[in-house]
């Protein structure tokens, strides 16, 4: 079942981010951070976590669970390191993901040789 709610939500999450997308003028940039910002703001009212809980994958992966972390390594530093922990929380709880996605995106750039569109 956790497979299942993780699929679902997830591809809803997909779903209603391209209806956006498609529907309205809004360039892809704007709506990624649309996305996170969002994420951040609903952790920040406690939305988010219980969604998380029951979605599992299905929240963490799309964009908005990239504000979801953001916001939970601010809060986390900012109860370790007072008011310093402000700006440095959100980078030091997603380090790993924005690293991985880096060295992948460098590897697959190398593997495949991408051309730009004329």
């Amino acid at each position: 079942m956790d497979y299942f709610n993780a699929f679902w939500t997830g591809g809803l999450i997909c779903a209603l981010v391209q209806i956006l997308l498609d529907k309205t003028k809004l360039l892809p940039g704007r709506v990624m951070v649309l996305l996170v910002c969002s994420g951040a703001l609903l952790s920040f009212l406690g939305i988010y976590q219980p969604f998380v809980d029951f979605a599992g994958a299905g929240a963490t992966v799309p964009l908005l669970g990239f504000g979801h972390t953001l916001w939970k390594g601010m809060q986390k530093a900012i109860s370790e390191d007072g008011f310093l922990g402000l700006f440095t929380g959100g980078f030091t709880a997603c380090a790993l993901g924005v690293s991985a996605a880096l060295i992948f995106s460098y590897l697959s750039c190398m593997i495949f040789h991408p051309q730009m569109k004329d």
